[in-house]
């Protein structure tokens, strides 16, 4: 029995350790990529946000970052009218609330960096 405990333990922090090698591997490895991808991101201007303002191409953003959901509006489990009046514009009340005073589920949160395309530029 103190066999198997011991090859338990051995087995259990071997898969730990395998996977926040993995985790920090895939992260880039250091400080230094997400400073990078920091300034290479884009800048969206609040004109070029109110060109996206159909189903079609709707792009809308959140706390100052510019999201496409063009291929999620679909998906969304509200009727697309509930999204589509958003788009091409500032959301950040409407995501936060959703219309109603009850904020999105940290599953929607988790949704949100797959559909990212910049940073919404700051007003002139």
């Amino acid at each position: 029995m103190k066999r198997f405990m011991f090859a338990a333990f051995v087995a259990f922090w071997s898969s730990v350790l395998s996977i926040w090698a993995y985790a920090a591997l895939a992260a880039g490895g250091g400080d230094a990529a997400p400073a990078d991808a920091a300034e290479a991101e884009r800048t969206v201007s609040l004109e070029e946000l109110a060109r996206h303002a159909t189903p079609e191409d709707c792009w809308m953003a959140i706390d100052g970052v510019v999201y496409d959901f063009t291929d999620y509006l679909p998906r969304h489990p509200a009727p697309p009218v509930v999204m589509t009046t958003w788009c091409g514009r500032e959301a950040t009340e409407a995501y936060d609330t959703k219309g109603y005073g009850r904020p999105h589920s940290p599953a929607a949160d988790a949704l949100l960096p797959a559909y990212r395309v910049g940073r919404l530029a700051d007003d002139p």
